[in-house]
């Protein structure tokens, strides 16, 4: 990966790309501390001093922007939002199905802009709902009619400017640029981690905070806690690159007036083909209830009830201040999802029908499967088992936080989460390989050999 990187720097067309997309990296930063106007910053550090449930699991992806109300609170969670309903009435409707499959680039660009729309229209109704939630809290300067206006007005324009960063890093950039946002968001928190594990370690004995004293139980809690994180961040990496490679023997052919010899190849099919993304599709799947009920029920968390029950189920996978009960429920909910997605994203980007047939075409075969439809179906069958195993990993990691509950509250403070690490490794073993492939392309000569 360094030497990927060190390449990548040393090639003039791609280190510009990397520069331009850190020069967007410190845009998104600095939008992070802009306030929205109308917001009253004294009231705004009273009311949002402990971020807890959904406005917490938000405040992270942002990278604190929605403890500070910035004009990136919301964050990009209205395009993915976005993003789930369009791939799900792609499934169910022809046109769109059509434009998914066999429009092109053209389709690309047709599907892209209705997310887009779609998001514009999330994003409005979910910075409505933001107001009239956090209005009776006082963060305000008043009630009136303008100040609504502006504050919905500002949300919406930073989900916007969100938009066309991620699209200026897709295109312009690196690569992944949506990912990549929410990859430097929880990066943001590192800092704050790191005092926090100072702390365990160096407690405050006095008022003073100068004066601390060495705590062995908490040298030993954060050694723990990072071999720990270590260990998970290996198998994560182990799984998003370990791949099944499937044989693909080609006869001998004719092209135009010579003749072609065999040749032998493989079809490389990876254990976590969907990545990071059933992931963070089943996060705002989860967490959707919630958002919608407290739009409604500002002062949800503290009544009790079927709605607050729906609630409390909801947040259950971003804080710890919930039930056994619920939790135990979300999680089983929150595995399913995850597979579930899963196994939609997989056949999405993979389809065993369609590569059987390009085989066909081409006087190709699996040694040992005849071509056609029982290649499919042996395609199929392995996708299937790989698919299974890639999800259930994938499930088990991001419900690890979940059993934070058994550890003290200071050091499940510090605990990464496991839908935290999915996505930083994700995205950073994305990201290289998006360099990897920048170098090929550039006939870069060290790379290639």
């Amino acid at each position: 990966m360094f030497k990927t990187i060190k390449n990548a720097i040393s090639t003039p067309d791609v280190r510009k790309r990397l520069l331009y997309t850190l020069l967007l990296i410190v845009v998104f930063r600095l939008g992070c501390y802009i306030t929205v106007p109308g917001v009253d910053s004294i009231a705004l550090n009273e009311a949002m001093g402990d971020t807890q449930g959904i406005a917490g699991l938000i405040d992270m992806i942002s990278g604190g922007a929605f403890s500070r109300f910035s004009v990136f609170a919301m964050s990009i969670s209205p395009y993915i939002t976005a993003s789930i309903v369009i791939q799900l009435l792609a499934m169910i409707i022809p046109s769109l199905e059509r434009l998914t499959k066999e429009g092109g680039e053209e389709g690309r660009q047709k599907i892209n802009r209705y997310t887009k729309m779609l998001t514009i229209v999330l994003a409005l109704v979910e910075s409505i709902g933001i107001y009239f939630a956090y209005r009776s809290s006082g963060i305000f300067v008043d009630d009136t009619f303008l100040t609504g206006a502006l504050v919905v007005v500002g949300l919406v324009a930073g989900t916007s400017i969100l938009m066309w960063l991620g699209d200026q890093i897709t295109n312009k950039g690196v690569g992944n640029g949506i990912s990549l946002l929410i990859f430097i968001g929880i990066i943001s928190g590192l800092p704050s981690l790191i005092t926090t594990t100072w702390n365990l370690i160096m407690p405050i004995v006095s008022e003073n905070p100068i004066v601390r004293e060495f705590s062995t139980t908490g040298l030993l809690a954060s050694l723990g806690i990072i071999i720990g994180a270590i260990i998970l961040v290996a198998g994560v990496v182990f799984v998003q690159q370990a791949e099944r490679r499937v044989p693909v023997q080609y006869s001998k052919k004719v092209v135009g007036r010579k003749m072609v010899g065999a040749q032998s190849t493989h079809i490389p099919l990876k254990l976590a083909m969907a990545g990071v993304m059933p992931v963070i599709f089943a996060s705002s799947f989860m967490t959707f209830p919630a958002m919608i009920i407290q739009i409604f029920v500002p002062d949800i968390a503290n009544q009790t009830g079927f709605l607050a029950g729906l609630y409390n189920f909801s947040i259950a996978t971003s804080t710890t201040n919930v039930d056994w009960g619920y939790s135990l429920a979300n999680a089983l909910v929150y595995l399913l999802l995850i597979v579930g997605f899963t196994f939609f994203y997989t056949y999405a980007t993979f389809n065993p029908a369609e590569v059987s047939n390009n085989i066909k075409k081409n006087g190709g075969f699996i040694p040992g499967i005849r071509a056609g439809k029982p290649t499919t179906e042996y395609l199929s069958s392995i996708i299937s088992k790989l698919t299974w195993f890639g999800g259930f990993f994938l499930a088990l990691i991001a419900i690890l936080p979940m059993l934070m509950k058994f550890l003290p509250e200071e050091l499940g403070s510090i605990a990464f989460g496991g839908t935290s690490i999915l996505i930083v490794v994700g995205v950073a073993l994305e990201t290289v390989q998006q360099l990897e492939s920048q170098l090929a392309m550039r006939h870069y000569k060290g790379f290639l050999e």
